[in-house]
């Protein structure tokens, strides 16, 4: 059944673009619809039951002018690697470690530098940069729309226990108190299992929780690299 829906889905779509030149500049919903009405009352039928696997499998591969055969194995450069199939940027300005995470200190702090297992006090900013630059978190009071409020609870973690992402440890690691560093994050570095619940920092807002929420749990060719901007206020005293 599923070969011969194939067969007469593609005779429909070669009819539509030889006979319906309007039909070939609109959009990809209008032109299903126009091919499902030409199809056999049967295979409608059909379709409507497994409407997934047969869009994902027959239409959007005639839609892009791809066979079956060739869709199956063609190179999909969006799927490729970790980066969602966009060159990873780097910035002139910023410097990066070997573990990839790039960073620029905006400004330069004058006081010590945590030592492994000190706790530290942070105020900090994220912004899903790889998804036209959201804000999920902002530094001192927030800012705008749903992130207006109080003077937010600053953030405070032990330097070396892993209890946040590991960019933040390395970028928080070397800085001296009253510094403000910015990182750029690959997904690799980021939040583990693309869940910001299971390491901080966590975003203080429903809206912030939302926001990055969306990215880090979306399947489609979203791009997960996120900025950070940290100020590093004080070591607290053992």
């Amino acid at each position: 059944m599923a070969l011969m829906l194939y067969a007469s889905t593609s005779s429909a779509f070669k009819n539509l673009s030889q006979q319906d030149n309007c039909a070939k500049q609109a959009d990809v919903a209008s032109r299903t619809k126009i091919c499902l009405q030409r199809l056999p009352e049967v295979y409608r039928e059909d379709l409507c039951k497994h409407r997934r696997e047969f869009i994902a499998g027959f239409f959007v591969p005639i839609l892009l002018g791809v066979g079956a055969a060739d869709a199956e194995f063609a190179d999909m450069p969006a799927l490729r690697g970790k980066d969602y199939g966009k060159t990873k940027m780097r910035y002139p300005d910023f410097k990066e470690t070997p573990s990839g995470l790039q960073f620029k200190d905006l400004k330069m702090g004058t006081g010590p530098i945590p030592k492994p297992g000190e706790t530290v006090v942070v105020d900090w900013a994220g912004y899903t940069i790889g998804y036209y630059g959201r804000i999920f978190e902002a530094r001192n009071k927030a800012k705008g729309g749903s992130f207006e409020g109080n003077e937010k609870e600053l953030f405070r973690f032990k330097v070396g226990r892993s209890e946040v992402i590991p960019a933040f440890e390395e970028a928080v690691a070397s800085m001296s108190v009253g510094g403000v560093r910015r990182i750029i994050v690959p997904p690799e570095l980021g939040y583990p299992e693309n869940d910001y619940n299971k390491k901080e920092p966590k975003p203080t807002t429903f809206s912030g929780q939302r926001a990055l929420d969306f990215v880090l749990k979306n399947q489609g060719l979203i791009d997960k690299t996120l900025l950070f901007d940290i100020e590093l206020l004080k070591i607290v005293p053992s």
